[in-house]
């Protein structure tokens, strides 16, 4: 895993990747600036329902308060999201540096099935974390119970994602929900856990968060094919 994590932070070295992570950065903003606006016109519009004279500050005001808690929350499920669209580029060029055979075999995943697979990671995280948020709200006592609860939840749903984003390019209409994924592709589940705890933990630190779903997508590539070389 460590050594996954060296050669992924190596991989930033690639024009590739350089480009990949402005892209990113570049929607990821353009995304969360879009869930401010959308809280801010919801919110107006709910202030002018009312008889508040000062509506549009208060809006204003909300929204950026609201905006900066959800960007907190939900910036794993948007970062998650658009890498899932541009996982290609990251899993095609590890395998071009250093698996060229799985390079030359790997068929590139079309951007609509980036996109199907991100709405799906989306809606999965969603889902989960909904399901799972009485238990965060009740281990809120413990000091650490909601942190430890909510990254362990979000570990396992970000390891499936990174796994299938990697078996895409290989296993054609299987990498679409993970369902058809043979056991060649599937890690072991402590090492799924570990990668999508790694990611999970890095996307949690400001700045390093942007960095942190390429160098998850590069270490799911070298773990997947070293697992595969192992089962062959």
């Amino acid at each position: 895993m460590i050594d996954a994590l060296f050669l992924s932070i190596g991989q930033f070295s690639d024009r590739r990747i350089i480009l990949l992570l402005v892209k990113m950065f570049l929607i990821s903003l353009l995304l969360l600036a879009g869930l401010g606006a959308g809280l801010y016109y919801l919110l107006t519009w709910l202030f002018s329902l009312s008889s508040w004279n000062d509506g549009g500050f208060a809006a204003a005001t909300a929204a950026a308060v609201i905006a900066a808690i959800a960007s907190i929350l939900l910036f794993r499920i948007v970062a998650m999201f658009v890498i899932n669209i541009f996982s290609d580029d990251v899993v095609d060029a590890v395998e071009a540096r250093h698996y060229p055979a799985h390079a030359e075999t790997g068929k590139s995943a079309s951007y609509v099935l980036g996109l199907k697979m991100g709405l799906r990671s989306a809606l999965r995280a969603l889902g989960y974390n909904i399901l799972a948020a009485p238990i965060y709200v009740g281990l809120i006592v413990t000091g650490v119970g909601t942190a430890i609860a909510f990254f362990g939840v979000n570990a396992i749903l970000i390891g499936r994602d990174l796994q299938d984003m990697v078996a895409a390019r290989h296993i054609g209409s299987g990498g679409q929900g993970g369902d058809e994924i043979g056991s060649e592709w599937e890690l072991r589940k402590v090492q799924r856990f570990g990668l999508g705890l790694v990611t999970a933990l890095l996307l949690a630190i400001p700045f390093i968060n942007f960095l942190a779903p390429i160098l998850g997508a590069a270490m799911a590539t070298h773990l997947v094919h070293r697992h595969r070389s192992m089962v062959e």
